[in-house]
């Protein structure tokens, strides 16, 4: 579980950083609720996992909130359509 998770993470991370290419911040609306949506999984991952094991879900944590603030933050500079 937490192998998937650190791979939504990367993907939502990939996502934003193709949403910051001009003509192609559309993609942030899709991108922000995949990110969302990676953020909760990787938490669920983190809640079950017990012990010093929890590297890689909290790195996924990171990677998607980072996806979600900086998307956002791309589509407020882009006024949501760029």
């Amino acid at each position: 579980m937490q192998a998937l998770s650190l791979a939504w993470g990367i993907l939502a991370l990939i996502g934003m950083a193709v949403g910051f290419i001009p003509c192609f911040g559309w993609i942030n609306w899709v991108n922000i609720p995949f990110a969302f949506a990676g953020l909760i999984f990787s938490i669920i991952a983190h809640i079950l996992t017990r012990g010093p094991n929890r590297q890689n879900s909290t790195v996924a944590i990171i990677l998607c909130v980072l996806a979600v603030l900086l998307g956002s933050k791309r589509l407020v500079a882009g006024f949501g359509i760029l």
